[in-house]
């Protein structure tokens, strides 16, 4: 599927996303994730069927607002050095990489079935911890790294991959490079902290314009995760392309930093309604926003606000 043809791209319809999988896995359903990794649960019946029915949630909001939905795979963590720590080898790795988009595909048929249409999305996450930079590869490892996830992508019916959470623009370039590569659309969601700027410092509209400068523009488009939008709202001010590039949004529910939540043991959900209005006053800056979703702390309830207040202004 190119990026002409991916239908978050080609007009204003709103496109659902999920909302924080593995905090409402946790804190919701109390399933422990070592290395906070998701896709294991494919391997067992019972909780394959749990995350079958986590979607459905999300499957009701795209209902009400007869938006599209976005279909993202459990295999944030599901790339070599995490999948080794849990003791996948890299065959049983490709296994449950494809399993999640049998399982996605799934959720299509069910989106299908209302009339919705739905977009199978390869869920990618940093090789490293996704809040911490410090070890970021350059572009070349990146693209080879990344490589072995998006090259089984890309032999299933995943539309595109999705790299949430991504610190730094070297591994941005590697994974638009792989995917380009592979013939998939890539899409590259970058994590800010509290002041707006990437983990390594550099300011949102810089990486996205060195993401696009230096791959030719070949990124499907661009999001924003794991940050609430008190944390982003001021780098939107930066005025640019850049923004037109942005066209997805999947925000924390809380307004802690990334170090405040990482030491938290106790799930902080916020306001879902306040989280909605937040969204909604960015609409102005963001007129190529389409895809709506949420990310730690969020779940069907966030989803909802947010879609909600956005489609009332």
């Amino acid at each position: 599927m190119t990026r002409e043809r991916l239908p978050e791209l080609t007009g204003d319809d709103l496109f659902v996303a999920d909302g924080g999988l593995e905090t409402e896995l946790i804190f919701h359903h109390g399933i422990d994730l070592p290395a906070f990794a998701a896709f294991p649960l494919l391997d067992h019946p019972s909780t394959r069927d749990l995350l079958r029915r986590y979607y459905d949630g999300y499957l009701a909001v795209a209902r009400r607002h007869g938006a599209g939905f976005v279909v993202s795979t459990p295999t944030w963590r599901a790339n070599p050095d995490w999948a080794a720590q849990l003791g996948y080898s890299p065959e049983r790795l490709d296994a449950v990489n494809r399993a999640a988009v049998q399982l996605a595909e799934e959720v299509r048929a069910a989106a299908a079935a209302d009339g919705l249409t739905a977009v199978v999305s390869g869920c990618m996450g940093p090789r490293g911890d996704g809040y911490d930079p410090s070890d970021a590869m350059t572009v070349e490892d990146a693209e080879r790294y990344h490589a072995v996830q998006i090259a089984t992508f890309a032999d299933t019916t995943a539309d595109q991959v999705a790299a949430m959470t991504i610190t730094n623009a070297p591994e941005a370039i590697g994974i638009v490079r792989a995917a380009a590569a592979a013939d998939i659309p890539a899409v590259i969601s970058f994590t800010v902290e509290t002041d707006g700027r990437l983990p390594t410092g550099q300011p949102l509209h810089d990486a996205i314009d060195q993401v696009d400068a230096e791959t030719g523009g070949s990124a499907a488009y661009f999001m924003v995760n794991c940050a609430h939008p008190t944390h982003f709202s001021d780098a939107l001010e930066h005025d640019g392309p850049w923004r037109q590039r942005l066209v997805g949004l999947r925000a924390n529910a809380s307004s802690k930093s990334h170090a405040e939540l990482d030491e938290s043991t106790e799930l902080d959900e916020g306001d879902p309604e306040d989280l909605g209005a937040r969204h909604a006053a960015l609409r102005d800056r963001l007129p190529n926003v389409t895809v709506l979703g949420g990310c730690c702390g969020t779940d069907a309830r966030h989803v909802a606000a947010i879609c909600a207040a956005w489609s009332a202004q």
